[in-house]
């Protein structure tokens, strides 16, 4: 073999490699990181409380079905740890544009709105900008999505 030949299979394992990771992160009921970590490491709480995202400090967490979410503050992992569900993201933390249109689709945690008491997360602005048009019928669409999971 080679030389070219064998760069050319390490640079096609590591890719396959890249992609079996990339898809792990957003594998399954919940959106989380390879390491298990919800909401790409930001506080869930914070947007409550901050109306803003806050990154979460890996040194302050909680488990919480089957997710690991880091907090900025202890004050924060305290009322998370009293009412997990009120704080976690709906959907299980994947975008909730792409719940409403029948997939799993990752997320920007700076795209979030806060309807009802609820978290819901979007990929990205423009996505966000398109949720806002409609957030009750996309909700009403993507629990649906949501409950067939």
């Amino acid at each position: 073999m080679t030389m070219i030949e064998k760069a050319g299979r390490t640079i096609a394992s590591s890719f396959l490699a890249f992609m079996i990771l990339a898809g792990a992160a957003i594998a399954g009921d919940k959106n989380l990181t390879f390491h298990g970590i919800a909401i790409q490491g930001y506080d869930p709480v914070a947007y409550f409380t901050d109306h803003k995202p806050v990154p979460g400090n890996p040194d302050i967490t909680a488990a919480h079905d089957g997710a690991i979410y880091q907090f900025a503050s202890e004050d924060h992992k305290a009322a998370f740890d009293a009412d997990p569900e009120k704080y976690v993201p709906q959907y299980g933390g994947y975008c909730a544009y792409g719940a409403s249109q029948g997939y799993n689709a990752s997320i920007e945690p700076e795209q979030f709105t806060i309807t009802d008491g609820k978290l819901y997360l979007n990929y990205n602005a423009d996505v966000r900008t398109r949720w806002d048009q409609d957030r009750a019928g996309y909700i009403s669409k993507a629990d649906v999505y949501w409950a067939s999971q």
